[in-house]
């Protein structure tokens, strides 16, 4: 049986390739390094992450990038000889159409293209294909040309701000477009058209949208012409699959879809979607990718299997051998001189600058830079939320001189929302422990608990996350565990917490944190850090 969501956690905008009997999932990442995750599977239930193509600063530098812009809506796919994947970098994110948001409805994207002979290679340097607008795709028609699909976006006044999907092709021999730019789609009333997968099925050319926003109103749209350049006609229901008029839903906001066809010929969708926290109705894992069969009707449009236009919590299995499952319980002892696939840092592509697995061999050093949630250089390192309970630790030493000096343990969704359980050091009362909390829906936008004194030495320091809830723990070595006596509310840590017109667009992590706001690099040494997904505990202090 395939369980939905297939990659749980901050895993939004899939697209999906076949090669052979291996399957590939290319995932947004914003704007964390290295840049796209890579699943692999062979039975579509189990996915392993296998790698990060965009991780020199020759491909990717997102340093000044806002908040939830960097990489947007990776496409992967492979025309019999190489892998290609397309991608944009946002650099500016503007106003979004909405009360209460301010600034100019102007933004920067930029479209670039890189490819592989093997998925997990050294990918090349990217090639621009343009700045019209997001979403691009790479659609391979039968004669060998090849064709660059996006969203295209319009700044003007009383316009709408998505425009519609635009078409031009590549020429690989000359690394750019050539020939004319055609809106082969403007969308339906459902609005913010994006997102754009083109196939090609018995003499007609499919187009896959995403609309209605990804939020609640999500939905994927399809249609069809037997030109590739249009017009395109809409399928009889418009929107193939969508929870947008079910709040009964167990998968909400789904959307942003990519097809797949297995060797024996079956079509599969895959999507994103949101799971809501029950008693808070927001997304604290961010947007997740789900999979369902569909099937292709006597009319040549595809639908659900019972045309229900819904996603599914469960699926048939294919029937072959099972892929590996993922951990869902892991130590990192930083035994090793590279970092483990699971952890990424924000923005930069220099990580020499913020960590080191060499400095103390089996440590993971990290050098205070930057604010947390500074744009530029912050040293950060984590990994994602993939469940709504669990449990996460570390082993620390670190000794502060002054109060612009900290490090420590957080859970963290951006610059705007995060808890942070830190050691700084007091000119009153020392070295001491204390959580910093940035609020996105409180009049207060930062938050901090009363220091309490601790000696020096090796400190250990522990989240305990069960649903909303969210409580910190440390104890020094030999002693026992000392709960702070907060309790913190985990539900910020998701898009829907959030001033108006900001981009929210990835989800909650937990991990490492150092910061040396004198500019002296003060360094912090990690000793292991664990990640534990369990069971709800009522009372999280007595596990």
């Amino acid at each position: 049986m395939i369980r939905n969501p297939i990659l749980p956690g901050f895993n939004p905008d899939p697209s999906i390739c076949r090669v052979g009997d291996d399957y590939y999932i290319a995932t947004s990442t914003f704007e964390w390094f290295p840049g796209v995750q890579i699943h692999h599977s062979r039975d579509l239930a189990n996915w392993r992450l296998i790698g990060r193509p965009l991780n020199r600063a020759s491909q990717l530098d997102m340093r000044g990038d806002p908040d939830s812009c960097g990489v947007w809506a990776p496409d992967i796919s492979h025309d019999g000889e190489r892998f290609w994947l397309i991608y944009t970098d946002v650099k500016r994110y503007g106003r979004t159409t909405v009360g209460g948001a301010s600034g100019a409805s102007l933004r920067d994207f930029h479209n670039y293209l890189v490819s592989c002979e093997r998925v997990d290679g050294d990918w090349s340097d990217p090639v621009h294909i343009n700045s019209s607008g997001f979403d691009p795709s790479l659609f391979h028609d039968e004669d060998g040309r090849k064709y660059v699909l996006n969203q295209l976006w319009d700044h003007r006044p009383g316009r709408s701000r998505f425009a519609g999907i635009v078409l031009q092709e590549y020429s690989p021999e000359q690394g750019r477009l050539v020939g004319a730019r055609t809106n082969i789609f403007p969308g339906t009333s459902l609005g913010l058209t994006e997102a754009p997968h083109l196939y090609k099925r018995n003499g007609w050319y499919y187009l896959l949208v995403a609309e209605g926003g990804t939020g609640w109103n999500h939905a994927v749209t399809m249609a069809r012409s037997r030109n590739l350049r249009g017009p395109y006609g809409l399928h009889p229901d418009g929107q193939i699959l969508t929870s947008r008029t079910r709040p009964d839903a167990p998968l909400q906001r789904a959307g942003h879809a990519d097809l797949v066809e297995t060797p024996t010929g079956e079509t599969w969708m895959v999507y994103l979607c949101g799971r809501p926290l029950p008693n808070r109705g927001r997304c604290v894992l961010g947007r997740e990718t789900a999979i369902q069969p569909m099937r292709w009707g006597d009319d040549g449009w595809l639908y659900t299997e019972d045309r229900s236009g819904m996603p599914v919590l469960e699926a048939p299995a294919l029937g072959v051998p099972p892929s590996p499952a993922r951990e869902t319980e892991v130590r990192y002892d930083f035994d090793s001189t590279e970092l483990p696939l699971d952890l990424q840092w924000l923005r930069t592509p220099e990580p020499d600058r913020i960590f080191s697995l060499t400095a103390r061999p089996g440590h993971l050093r990290l050098h205070g830079r930057e604010t947390i949630g500074s744009l530029f250089t912050q040293a950060l390192v984590a990994r994602r939320q993939q469940d709504f309970c669990y449990s996460a630790s570390c082993a620390m030493e670190f000794a502060p001189e002054h109060f612009q000096q900290a490090a420590g343990l957080v859970a963290y969704y951006n610059g705007s929302k995060f808890h942070y359980v830190h050691v700084s050091h007091d000119e009153a009362i020392g070295r001491h422990i204390r959580v910093m909390s940035a609020l996105p829906d409180s009049p207060q936008a930062d938050a901090f608990t009363a220091p309490i004194a601790i000696p020096e030495g090796r400190i250990e320091l522990r989240v305990e996350v069960d649903y909303e809830r969210l409580r910190f723990a440390f104890r020094i070595e030999g002693a026992d565990w000392t709960w702070l006596p907060e309790q913190f509310d985990s539900s910020i840590l998701s898009d829907e917490a959030t001033q108006p017109g900001l981009p929210n667009f990835t989800g909650a992590f937990v991990g490492m944190a150092c910061q040396d706001m004198a500019g002296t690099g003060r360094t912090a040494d990690f000793d292991w850090f664990e990640y534990r997904e369990r069971a709800y505990r009522e009372d999280p202090t007595r596990g």
